[in-house]
């Protein structure tokens, strides 16, 4: 991570540079902990050891640093998002208290579901501040993982292109995706309709970005992966969301 990047995270992600910490060895930078701060909670965005440092509680002592701080100042929830293959790191956060709180699988489209014509239905750009006006984020959102949580859409809005399937009434389905990228942030449907317009929304995406689009971290609160199979996605990978409470040491 170079400093643009990390000066990006602070904006879409919420860094929080008091959540940040260094471990030292005499006067060499051993370990790093990189916190993202939210009133719902901590993100532990990035922790590390130095390789010739593992296994001595460096890491440990970095998560009891924050969560002594965390007690006190608040918010008291502390979550992180570890991949599934990432053994040490999860025997870290085990060690230390952390539950598994949910399963994040990440997806991958390999084709579009067919989507036939419909009449009353039409395609439209749509924006995050459109969805914000309409009522379709905010606390009916669905829980989701740090990086494309409500928050995160407001705060990248700007790099962010989305369509819609509108009636007359209202907006039916939508989906939200980075410009220039093959992330996809949102994709919903507010009607029962087998997933069909999903399906109508990633064919027009796919003939605006021929690559293979990602899914990243998806919860099962956003919906069952039977539906999402369906249109085309598959499992690629998992992350496991863990989580605790702050406490004094």
């Amino acid at each position: 991570m170079d400093a643009a990047a990390f000066k990006r995270s602070i904006r879409d992600l919420q860094v929080w540079c008091s959540s940040c910490m260094v471990a030292f060895a005499g006067a060499d930078p051993i370990g790093v902990l990189i916190g993202a701060k939210r009133p719902s909670g901590t993100l532990i965005h990035r922790i590390a050891v130095h390789p010739d440092h593992v296994r001595q509680g460096h890491g440990r002592h970095l998560l009891t640093s924050l969560s002594s701080k965390l007690a006190i100042l608040g918010p008291p929830r502390i979550a992180a998002e570890v991949p599934e293959g990432l053994a040490p790191a999860r025997a870290l956060f085990e060690a230390s208290g952390y539950t598994k709180d949910a399963v994040l699988t990440d997806y991958v489209l390999e084709r579009t579901a067919k989507s036939g014509d419909r009449a009353g239905q039409l395609v439209i750009p749509v924006t995050v501040d459109d969805l914000v006006a309409n009522g379709l984020l905010g606390e009916t959102y669905p829980q989701t993982c740090w990086e494309r949580s409500v928050e995160t859409l407001m705060a990248r809005k700007d790099d962010i292109e989305g369509l819609a399937v509108a009636s007359e009434e209202r907006i039916e389905a939508c989906i939200l995706y980075i410009k220039d990228g093959a992330d996809i942030l949102s994709l919903r449907s507010f009607v029962e309709d087998g997933g069909h317009r999903l399906g109508q929304l990633l064919a027009v995406v796919r003939t605006k970005v021929p690559a293979p689009f990602r899914f990243p971290k998806v919860h099962a609160a956003e919906g069952p992966s039977g539906w999402l199979q369906s249109l085309g996605f598959r499992p690629a990978g998992e992350h496991l969301l863990y989580a605790t409470a702050a406490r004094s040491a």
